[in-house]
C-alpha cells in the first residue's frame, strides 16, 4: 500500500491524541474516514480539523462508541456505513484505550476490568465488528494499538500496572496471531501492532474521566484511596491539602501530555509510514525502540529495580515513573 487516496479507513479513539491525528492525516490524503469516541466534543472538534485539512469531497463521519460494548460499534458501522456511502473498509484502526487498574492486589476489580476490557477487548471487537467489511476490501490493514508496556510491564518498580500492560501485551499476541490466520483465511489483509512509547496524549486525564476519577470528582474516599495509593509508591503527601492533590493530579496528567519526547502528530505520521512500508511490528519513538532492545539483551532482569533505572539513564521513561 503506498498511498490512502480514496480509500475508506476506520479509526477509533479518535477525538484526541494519536486517534484525533490519524483522521487528520488520512482525510489530508484523501482517505474517507469514520471516527469513533466516547466524547462527542472531542469527536466533532475532529472532525472540523480534518475537514479543514482535507481536499474537497473527502468524507468524515464521527459518532459515539464505546469500544468495550459490541453492540455499541456495531451501531456506530453501521451509520458509519451508511453515511460513508460504502460497501467495505481498507483500514481499521484499533487505537482507542484508558489506563487504570495498576494493581491486580491492591486495586479494584471494576477500574482493572473497566481498562482490560476498554483495551484488549475493544480491539476484538472493533475487528469482528468491521471485518466482514475489511474482507470485501481488495487490500485490507488492521493495524491495533499496543504500547511500550505491551513489551515491558513496568511504569517503575513501585507503580504496579497490571491490567493496562496485560491488555497491551495482550493486543500484541492477538495481532501476531491474525497475521497467521490472515494469511491461511484471508490473505488479503494484514495486521499491524503500533508499540508507541510515551506519546503527547491526554490518556492521563482522559482515564481519569473514565474511572470517574477526576481531580474534580475525587471524594473524601477517593482522595483516601488516592493518598494510600501514592504513599505505596514511596512519596510522602502526609502535609498536602486535598485541593493540592487534586491541582498535582491535574498537572500530571498535563505534564505526561506536555513534556513527552514525540507529539500525537509524529506519532501518527510513524504509524501510517509503516503500514505504507507493509512493516507488521511498528515501534513509535525512541524509548521504545530503547526498551525493545533491552528486554531482548536481558529478559531476565527486566523487572529488576536497575533495569529501570537504567532505562532512564538512557534518558527514556522520565515520564512514566521513577524507582
Amino acid at each position: 500500500m503506498d498511498r490512502f487516496t480514496g480509500l475508506v479507513a476506520v479509526v477509533t479513539g479518535g477525538g484526541t491524541g494519536m486517534g484525533r491525528e490519524l483522521v487528520r492525516q488520512l482525510a489530508a490524503a484523501g482517505c474517507d474516514v469514520a471516527c469513533c469516541d466516547v466524547d462527542l466534543d472531542a469527536l466533532d472538534e475532529t472532525r472540523r480539523l480534518a475537514v479543514e485539512g482535507a481536499p474537497e469531497g473527502t468524507k468524515v463521519v464521527v459518532g459515539r462508541a464505546d469500544v468495550a460494548d459490541e453492540a455499541s460499534l456495531v451501531a456506530f458501522r453501521d451509520r458509519a456505513v451508511a453515511e460513508l456511502g460504502c460497501d467495505h473498509v481498507d483500514l481499521l484502526f484499533n487505537n482507542a484505550g484508558i489506563a487504570g487498574g495498576g494493581s491486580f492486589v491492591a486495586g479494584g476489580r471494576e477500574e482493572w476490568e473497566r481498562t482490560f476490557n476498554v483495551d484488549f477487548y475493544g480491539v476484538i471487537n472493533g475487528t469482528r465488528t468491521f471485518l466482514p467489511l475489511l474482507l470485501a476490501s481488495a487490500e485490507g490493514h488492521v493495524v491495533n494499538t499496543s504500547s511500550i508496556n505491551g513489551i515491558f510491564a513496568s511504569i517503575g518498580p513501585r507503580m504496579p500496572h497490571t491490567s493496562y500492560s496485560a491488555a497491551k501485551f495482550a493486543v500484541k499476541g492477538f495481532t501476531e496471531a491474525l497475521i497467521c490466520d490472515f494469511r491461511v483465511n484471508a490473505p488479503h489483509l494484514h495486521a499491524h501492532v503500533v508499540h508507541p512509547g510515551h506519546i503527547g496524549t491526554s490518556i492521563v486525564l482522559n482515564s481519569a474521566k473514565a474511572h470517574e476519577r477526576a481531580p474534580d470528582q475525587l471524594d473524601a474516599t477517593a482522595l483516601a484511596e488516592l493518598r494510600a495509593q501514592l504513599t505505596g509508591f514511596g512519596m510522602d503527601v502526609t502535609g498536602v491539602s486535598d485541593e493540592d492533590l487534586r491541582k498535582g493530579m491535574t498537572q500530571l496528567g498535563e505534564a505526561f501530555r506536555d513534556t513527552a519526547p514525540m507529539t500525537a502528530a509524529e506519532a501518527a505520521t510513524v504509524i501510517l509510514d509503516g503500514v505504507r512500508e507493509g512493516r507488521w511490528r511498528i515501534l513509535v519513538g525512541a524509548d521504545a525502540a530503547v526498551v525493545d532492545a533491552m528486554v531482548r539483551e536481558d529478559p531476565e532482569g527486566a523487572y529488576e529495580p536497575e533495569f529501570f533505572a537504567a532505562i532512564q539513564r538512557k534518558g527514556h521513561l522520565g515520564g512514566f515513573g521513577s524507582g
